[in-house]
């Protein structure tokens, strides 16, 4: 307030003394303008300025009118006026240019964050140093951290001369300890308890899980978030009349515990007495009275209410109606506390398609992007099938955007045109990768894809894939549009050579050359079948001091194979993100067996599910259950080696080592079986660091699992292994990195544990 009062007295004075130069007291007609004193800022810049040209009259009184004007650009910090002859002289002084902004102490915020918003309010480097912003500048910052708790931030700032009329300012942060929210006082609820109120907060006091919640540190935008959560509890149950009288937000004079009050007032709960439906029914009535979720004598609910006029409003939208309104009125009787519903309908116009639009597809074909589409040309206006069509595009992952506007056609009242517009983004990718996997050991690929091949939709890959363990050489080509209905096929060539010893398992090895073909069948949005048909070529060879159960296989069944192999599997994906989902979930069932007359004849039958339940903003239950039996038939003795079943590991029962669980050979090495039972529970959280939400999860969890071998009729759940633990994984810019920390519960002496466990360059 002191440097405000010092500068406008400054001002003051300088407009009273300069003002009188001008020689005599009278007006004269200007003939030229000169500028006296400017380093950085151009005279065409002042003339901007300045309300005076040449060839106009100027009389003592415009002085100081001229001055104050330059005063406001902002640019000076002196300005004086003189006169010689018809000639108008202009003399200024130059505020300092800022050179350098340093900022210090400010641990919780970036400093590129920080220098962005004080660019907002006029403080950037190369800008001239208005000192008007200084005190700004503090109220901004004070503003920054106050957002993240830091009531008791403490800003300084200091100004430098330097050459040249530049300065350097320096910020100096004293952040001070965050404040934490000690208490949540709700005054006034006598129907609900405290206890079932605050569990719809996202602000809570601070427990043992904020540290990563960050659910005690107040805002005031999470507070009015909470307390329309509030609002909504009670409406959703009958308080028709529910006010928030007050809320007060009082913090310690030490600036670190934070108390909130909400004084309320609930009213008296209002049960539905009457339900009715009135206006312009476009369509049968019956339609309606199944959208309308309300039932007579039951409480009232603001959610239900407003949810049966939105799926009202859908429904009337996915049969052309694109602009209708369903409002609903309650009639409320205060003596009875019963409140009658009315839904009125004002449906508009039903609106059709005249046409479909596409843009943006420079090297994607339009009837890639209109198989598609939902939505028909010149048929009634669906907004469900218009939403339809935007996911299935942004499913195609050929484009990085996709955007749909369906304006209406121009002078038409029932006609709209539906606009696609997409941001094409690479469909090719070469790429190479290494990592390191415990089991595996070192691990390369490398990859050529094309997912949109010339335009086509059409999808082709090669890729390499070696570690220690394993060597895998595949082409593949796929056709996602093989027939109009979406029915896609395609060819597949791989050769793969596996070590089984490599990865403590039994000593053997196998060669592998497998052609196949592949159908799959949309069924429904997130619901696919898949065919697929394999031509097997194998060979199995022994080392040297193979097991007694190898060599009896090989003796039973040979060592060279080949086998057509059919595979049926359905699979259902609602996942809101294929690598970190919160909610939504993943089901498949896929059964494949050897047909009759092969050189081995087997079946594996194999069941996935994984789910996610978002707990909370932050937080998300993960359960997975998996199963998988497999047997021989026929002729061939038993299930083969390498397609028996095994666990351990980090991505079966965490804190046993890979492939170690389940039956051995004679030569006490993992030898797999036939039947494998896991189960997986885990909650999962994002990193505490706010730029690592988004590529880092953690976990903590909970394993089950076991193989066996039934064939004998072997089966005891109580051999089920157990272990608890933290994982982490990071989709780090170099590849998926994933770490587990698992302790076995129950292990025993001849099983293999490994608590800690990682893996580098593939899906943890």
């Amino acid at each position: 307030m002191k440097r405000l009062t010092g500068l406008i007295a400054s001002l003051l004075l300088t407009i009273f003394l300069y003002s009188p130069p001008m020689p005599a007291a009278e007006a004269f007609e200007v003939t030229d303008i000169r500028v006296e004193g400017l380093q950085r800022i151009s005279a065409g810049t002042v003339f901007n300025y300045l309300p005076v040209r040449i060839g106009q009259r100027i009389a003592p009184g415009d002085t100081a009118g001229i001055i104050r004007e330059l005063y406001k650009t902002g640019f000076f910090k002196d300005v004086r006026l003189e006169r010689d002859g018809g000639e108008l002289i202009v003399f200024v002084r130059e505020r300092p240019a800022i050179a350098k902004i340093d900022i210090s102490g400010n641990d919780s915020m970036e400093t590129d964050q920080l220098l962005l918003s004080l660019k907002d309010i006029g403080l950037s480097e190369g800008r001239v140093l208005n000192r008007f912003i200084l005190d700004r500048i503090e109220q901004e910052l004070r503003r920054l951290f106050f957002n993240l708790g830091k009531y008791g931030v403490e800003v300084k700032t200091t100004v430098t001369p330097l050459e040249r009329n530049r300065v350097a300012v320096g910020i100096e942060i004293r952040e001070g300890v965050t404040a934490r929210i000690k208490k949540i006082n709700i005054v006034g609820n006598q129907a609900v308890e405290d206890e079932d109120l605050l569990e719809e907060f996202e602000l809570s006091p601070s427990n043992f899980l904020s540290f990563i919640s960050k659910n005690d540190q107040y805002s005031r935008q999470k507070l009015s978030g909470d307390l329309e959560k509030l609002r909504s509890y009670y409406l959703d149950r009958g308080f028709i009349n529910f006010k928030i009288n007050s809320t007060q937000v009082s913090i310690t004079p030490n600036k670190q515990d934070i108390y909130i009050t909400i004084n309320i007032a609930e009213g008296d709960v209002y049960r539905i007495r009457e339900i009715k439906l009135t206006g312009d029914l476009v369509v049968e009535p019956e339609k309606f009275y199944p959208l309308i979720h309300l039932e007579r004598g039951t409480e009232f609910s603001r959610k239900a209410v407003l949810g049966s006029s939105e799926r009202i409003s859908s429904m009337l939208s996915d049969v052309g109606y694109a602009f209708a309104n369903v409002n609903n009125i309650p009639d409320i009787d205060e003596e009875t506390k019963q409140v009658d519903i009315t839904f009125f309908v004002d449906p508009g116009k039903r609106v059709y398609v005249r046409r479909i639009n596409m843009s943006g597809n420079n090297e994607t074909r339009d009837e890639v992007l209109r198989r598609e589409m939902r939505q028909m040309e010149a048929a009634w206006f669906s907004a469900v099938a218009v939403k339809e069509s935007k996911k299935r595009l942004q499913r195609l992952n050929y484009f990085e955007q996709v955007n749909i506007e369906t304006p209406a056609v121009p002078n038409s009242t029932d006609q709209v045109d539906v606009n696609v517009k997409v941001t094409e983004k690479p469909a090719g990718q070469i790429g190479a990768g290494i990592g390191y996997s415990q089991s595996q050991g070192a691990l390369f690929n490398a990859n050529i894809s094309e997912n949109n091949f010339l335009g086509t939709g059409k999808r082709i890959h090669a890729a390499l894939n070696t570690s220690s363990a394993n060597r895998t050489y595949s082409l593949g080509y796929t056709n996602p549009y093989y027939t109009i209905d979406g029915i896609s096929r395609g060819f597949s060539l791989s050769y793969k050579k596996t070590n089984f010893e490599e990865v403590d398992t039994a000593r053997y090895l196998i060669d592998a050359f497998v052609a196949g073909v592949t159908f799959g069948i949309p069924t429904s949005a997130n619901d696919r079948l898949i065919f697929e048909l394999e031509l097997d070529a194998t060979t199995f060879k022994l080392d040297n001091d193979a097991s007694t159960e190898l060599r009896d296989f090989q003796d039973d069944n040979g060592k060279d194979y080949l086998s057509l192999r059919p595979t049926l599997s359905w699979s259902h994906d609602s996942r809101d993100s294929a690598l970190m989902p919160t909610e939504g979930g993943y089901q498949r069932v896929s059964g494949s067996f050897s047909i009759p007359g092969s050189d081995l004849e087997y079946f594996r039958v194999e069941y996935s599910n994984k789910y996610y339940i978002p707990l909370s903003k932050s937080f998300t239950l993960a359960l997975r259950g998996d199963v998988g039996y497999g047997d021989s038939y026929g002729s061939t003795t038993e299930l083969p080696p390498w397609e028996n079943f095994f666990g351990g590991g980090r991505k079966t029962v965490r804190g046993f080592k890979d492939f170690s669980l389940g039956p051995r050979d004679s030569n006490n090495d993992p030898l797999g079986g036939n039947l494998r039972l896991v189960g997986n529970l885990e909650i999962l959280f994002p990193a505490p660091f706010k730029l690592m939400e988004k590529t880092v999860r953690l976990g903590l969890f909970v394993d089950a699992g076991n193989v066996y071998d039934i064939s004998d009729g072997n089966f005891d759940l109580g051999e089920l292994r157990y272990s608890t633990g933290f994982s982490g994984f990071w989709l780090s810019p170099f590849g998926a990195f994933g770490i587990s920390f698992g302790i076995p519960l129950n292990d025993k002496s001849d099983d293999d544990t490994e608590i800690f466990q990682f893996a580098f360059g593939s899906a943890f």
